[in-house]
């Protein structure tokens, strides 16, 4: 009989965003993540079989974080209830620790489109769903569009809104939603 493992995959991914903040996606090797989580390199291999698995596995864990997040806003609302509890989200920014982790993945994902997969299949549900519950699709496409736009620029730092002037963005993007397309 096998030995029980004991090593959450869990953990290895926060020990994965860690050193992916610490010295990039390009630079992260199973030996680092096996270093910072304070296993063996064999443990980390045991679960995600190579450094692209690695960093695929933390793409995928922040993307379910980000829906998870964005669903348990949205349950506020009755119309438009996915875009509108996405908007209450982005109310909070995304938080300090994680933009060097975005940053390196987005650059990880500039240099590999297998990274990208989750992303667009996630963006392209995103959208159904959007499209599916909203009373003027073409204006909820468009505030979806000026959102995701505007947590882009933020992500990337290009830019950082003072808390008045992005909760007035997102109350004009929310008014989007209501307005019908000409």
């Amino acid at each position: 009989m096998g030995r029980r493992k004991s090593i959450d995959p869990q953990q290895l991914l926060d020990a994965a965003e860690r050193v992916v903040a610490q010295m990039g996606a390009a630079r992260l090797t199973l030996d680092a993540v096996a270093a910072e989580a304070g296993v063996s390199k064999a443990s980390v291999v045991y679960d995600f079989q190579s450094k692209a698995g690695l960093i695929q596995a933390v793409v995928e864990r922040a993307v379910a974080r980000d829906n998870a997040f964005n669903r348990e806003a949205a349950k506020g609302f009755n119309q438009d209830a996915l875009l509108r509890g996405r908007i209450a989200a982005a109310a909070q920014p995304f938080p300090e620790a994680f933009q060097p982790v975005a940053l390196a993945l987005c650059a990880a994902m500039a240099q590999d489109p297998q990274l990208r997969a989750p992303i667009q299949h996630n963006q392209a549900q995103i959208l159904a769903e959007i499209q599916q519950q909203a009373t003027h699709p073409r204006s909820a496409l468009l505030a979806y569009l000026a959102l995701e736009g505007m947590k882009l620029l933020e992500s990337l730092d290009y830019v950082q809104w003072p808390a008045a002037q992005r909760q007035l963005l997102l109350q004009d993007i929310g008014a989007l939603i209501d307005t019908p397309p000409r």
